[in-house]
């Protein structure tokens, strides 16, 4: 299939890319690096051992999306392009509304315009209420506390309307804490700033970037007092959507769709497999909880297995190793 990426040089888009072109279809790369670098780009290429399109753009353009979308015939978008940050979308948050919901909006309409019917959202498990019995399905409440997490949500009923209006058919992509870099190291998890993630924040101290890593409380009632949370590797991630266009392909109609491993590790244990991985002590100190914060949150993954065919492969193991040789290969990022 000829497939359009929007936000294709960023962390999950990036790796997608790779996955994408592995599997056999063709790509065309939008990207606006606000969040990312064209030095991913070119990674992507080298990973693949392929060419492609690409173009530097805001998707809310709409002129010179319309121009992307008559060059190249699409049979389906993913759409990464956004804000991602929560902590900016308190602050900011009509940023984040203009950006994420324009940007889907200015996608749909040029879709509709040139025919073009199959669209793999990329949401996220904020979409999630926080009163919800784990695991989490699908069909569990929704609702949010911050701006970011309302724009997914906000996105997923656009896109759910749409597909009933035009008979599309719609992946919404619901992920959960994805971690991890490509085993190469050549593409990974790169913040522009102070990281928000927690396995980019362990490595970037692991590195000597960072002083120490703030576990925001020890008082919860998990097994060791912190934070439970569904990891994912990002390659794992990236073939969900690689699942989820074959989907596309044969199926009319919105499903929502979560994409983890069902299975939750605490923040400390993820940083004692980060240490057995790396053979490096992390230093940390236990600060008070933050505002929001659930005690436990993980996927039920059933629905992508047994619609998509799709279940995560690879363990925490695999996700601090591949961070770490990420990190350990480009100690600044992509900025070296």
């Amino acid at each position: 299939m000829n497939i359009l990426v929007t936000g294709g040089a960023g962390y999950i888009g990036s790796h997608t890319c790779v996955e994408l072109i592995n599997s056999g279809h063709e790509i065309v790369v939008v990207d606006n690096f606000c969040n990312s670098r064209p030095e991913a780009v070119s990674r992507v290429k080298s990973i693949a051992g392929s060419d492609f399109p690409f173009y530097e753009m805001d998707v809310r353009d709409e002129e010179q999306l319309g121009r992307v979308m008559e060059e190249h015939r699409f049979d389906c978008v993913i759409h990464f392009a956004g804000l991602k940050s929560v902590g900016e979308s308190v602050a900011k948050p009509i940023k984040y509304y203009d950006n994420n919901i324009g940007s889907t909006i200015a996608l749909c309409k040029a879709m509709s315009k040139h025919g073009v019917a199959r669209f793999v959202f990329s949401s996220s498990a904020t979409v999630y209420s926080g009163g919800n019995v784990m695991p989490l399905t699908e069909d569990a409440a929704l609702g949010c506390i911050n701006p970011y997490g309302w724009t997914k949500l906000m996105c997923e009923r656009i896109l759910t309307d749409f597909a009933a209006a035009e008979d599309w058919s719609v992946a919404l992509l619901r992920y959960f804490n994805p971690i991890g870099a490509h085993e190469s190291g050549l593409i990974g998890e790169d913040p522009s700033d102070i990281p928000n993630n927690l396995l980019p924040y362990i490595s970037q101290t692991a590195i000597g970037r960072l002083d120490k890593l703030h576990v925001f409380g020890d008082d919860y009632d998990t097994v060791d007092g912190t934070g439970v949370r569904d990891y994912i590797h990002v390659v794992d991630l990236a073939k969900g959507h690689v699942a989820a266009v074959g989907y596309c392909a044969e199926h009319t109609g919105v499903e929502a769709v979560n994409l983890g491993t069902g299975r939750g590790t605490s923040v400390l244990q993820l940083v004692a497999a980060f240490e057995r991985m790396s053979g490096v002590k992390v230093a940390y100190d236990i600060a008070p909880r933050r505002a929001g914060d659930l005690a436990i949150c993980y996927a039920d993954p059933s629905r992508a297995q047994r619609i998509f065919g799709w279940s995560a492969e690879k363990s925490v193991d695999d996700m601090c190793a591949d961070a770490w040789s990420w990190q350990r290969q480009n100690p600044m990022g992509y900025r070296e």
